[in-house]
């Protein structure tokens, strides 16, 4: 038996024997890496083919879960987390502004000024000041700056309090997470036992047995010169498993947004696409969204440095959309009664919803009866976690005709909630868009997926056109229009908990999606 022993095999086995010679019954893997100095991925190849053997038993013992930082959690550890930099800066500066934040990357101001306005620590006033609202809740931010400090060098799991494992939780990497500031490490302890025949074959081992060559291989100049005849062979063991055989595949998370295409297409939806940078024109102005209204300030959508401004605007629509705003135009509305800022109209942002694409396409001359769709990349400011981030797909669309009306619209949804998200419920809630009336919003329960969707999920929202929207642009039937968030169905349809998961580069998750 002692012929056929692997190197490592031998490594393993020696370091049962203590310096007089005595044998242990048993010792622990860390002790075994210790004496060996192997690394952990060669102590378990060999200790598995010991134990294939019958010359040890593997006894597993209760796992430790360790927390670590990662390379962006140390980074904090030395200059101090997002929000409590931020929180420095407005304390050291009298009139603290959003754009005099330089010392952070973009993404960074964003997911901590949502974080420090969302948990009511900061008020951002007029003009992006930012003031300190409650200095109580701001110890939270102390208090996560603690944590990690704590888990520089590691510290146990188990040690920390319930509300403590939540942050954990909340703000850990797993599966290659880029963004997380934790790592989570599951150590498998376990226990090294010879078995009665690893006591016989160890008591005739020495470290000599090192020394000797083993081939895995026979080759042709082996056969060639007759070199085989002196070599020892390693046995061949049939109850060891086979390497894993990687293939390819497509991202799942490409193929959820190519079959939603196809699904739509079959039902013969034509699709409609345009460029992700936008002007306030068509993303909010054509919408009946007014210019006053504040999802249009810095802290909720992505203004565009330079240029500042998009091409003249076709001056019969600007006209109309500038009348409408103001008195009503040709709808019958009263309109938003204020002077239209037509410069404005032309700032650039990036696209904060899908919409735009739909109001174009009903000013480009659609199809009556027509149906369109559009799989539109969004950016809105919001704080980053398991079901929100700053840029996002939309499934957005409309159906236009002298027919349709608001069942025609519910039935859609339904369809999008229970055969694209797969969910196992859905609802239809009331609610309100500058845009659409009435106008309806999308919710959908999945079980699997436990406790990020245990409770009802916001998937989008929806509604009639008004004519303040339609009429503008020359369409006198009614238009239903939709703009659902893809990246929630998907988590739904793909049984992912975390949203950051579909743009994962774990290449070892993504195979198993």
């Amino acid at each position: 038996m002692k012929m056929n022993l692997h190197p490592l095999e031998i490594k393993v086995l020696l370091a049962f024997k203590e310096r007089n010679g005595n044998l242990k019954v048993s010792t622990t893997a860390e002790e075994i890496i210790d004496i060996t100095k192997l690394s952990e991925a060669d102590l378990r190849r060999a200790s598995g083919w010991l134990n294939t053997k019958k010359l040890i038993e593997i006894i597993p013992q209760k796992p430790e879960t360790v927390i670590y930082l990662t390379d962006l959690g140390k980074k904090y550890y030395k200059k101090g987390t997002p929000e409590k930099q931020i929180v420095e800066f407005i304390n050291k500066n009298k009139t603290p502004i959003i754009k005099d934040i330089d010392f952070l990357e973009p993404l960074e101001i964003s997911e901590a000024i949502g974080f420090l306005k969302n948990n009511g620590i900061i008020e951002i006033k007029p003009g992006g000041v930012l003031t300190i609202k409650n200095t109580i809740l701001g110890e939270k931010v102390q208090h996560i700056q603690d944590l990690i400090n704590g888990a520089y060098n590691g510290m146990a799991l188990e040690s920390l309090t319930d509300q403590d494992k939540k942050i954990i939780e909340q703000r850990h990497r797993e599966r290659g997470k880029v963004k997380g500031i934790f790592e989570i490490h599951r150590k498998m302890h376990s226990l090294l036992k010879l078995t009665p025949q690893g006591k016989q074959v160890l008591s005739g081992l020495s470290e000599k047995e090192l020394a000797g060559e083993e081939i895995s291989q026979l080759t042709p100049e082996m056969i060639k010169d007759g070199k085989w005849r002196e070599k020892d062979f390693r046995e061949y063991n049939i109850d060891l498993l086979p390497p894993m055989v990687i293939i390819g595949k497509k991202h799942p998370y490409g193929e959820f947004l190519q079959s939603v295409r196809e699904k739509l297409i079959s039902m013969g939806f034509k699709e409609v696409r345009g460029s992700i940078v936008e002007n306030e024109f068509w993303n909010m102005d054509a919408l009946y969204i007014p210019q006053f209204h504040p999802a249009r300030e810095v802290h909720d959508v992505y203004f565009i440095k330079e240029p500042k401004y998009s091409a003249p605007i076709e001056k019969s629509i600007l006209k109309k959309v500038a009348d409408t705003h103001f008195n009503g135009g040709d709808t019958g509305s009263k309109g938003w009664r204020y002077k239209f800022d037509k410069d404005r109209a032309r700032r650039l942002i990036l696209r904060s919803q899908g919409t735009p694409l739909s109001v174009r396409t009903l000013a480009n001359n659609p199809d009556i009866p027509g149906k369109y769709f559009a799989i539109a990349r969004c950016f809105r400011y919001d704080r980053v976690d398991a079901t929100h981030a700053p840029d996002f797909f939309q499934i957005e669309g409309i159906v236009l005709g002298k027919d349709i009306n608001f069942r025609h619209l519910l039935g859609l949804l339904k369809l999008f909630g229970k055969e694209i998200a797969q969910a196992d419920e859905v609802r239809f809630l009331p609610t309100y868009f500058p845009f659409t009336e009435p106008s309806v919003e999308l919710q959908a329960r999945h079980k699997k997926l436990g406790g990020i969707t245990s409770s009802w999920v916001e998937l989008g929202g929806a509604g009639i056109f008004r004519p303040e929207v339609t009429k503008p642009f020359g369409i006198e039937v009614p238009v239903i229009a939709w703009g659902l968030g893809l990246d929630r169905m998907a988590m739904m349809a793909l049984n992912i908990k975390d949203i950051r998961d579909l743009f994962s580069p774990d290449l070892e998750f993504l195979r198993k999606v």
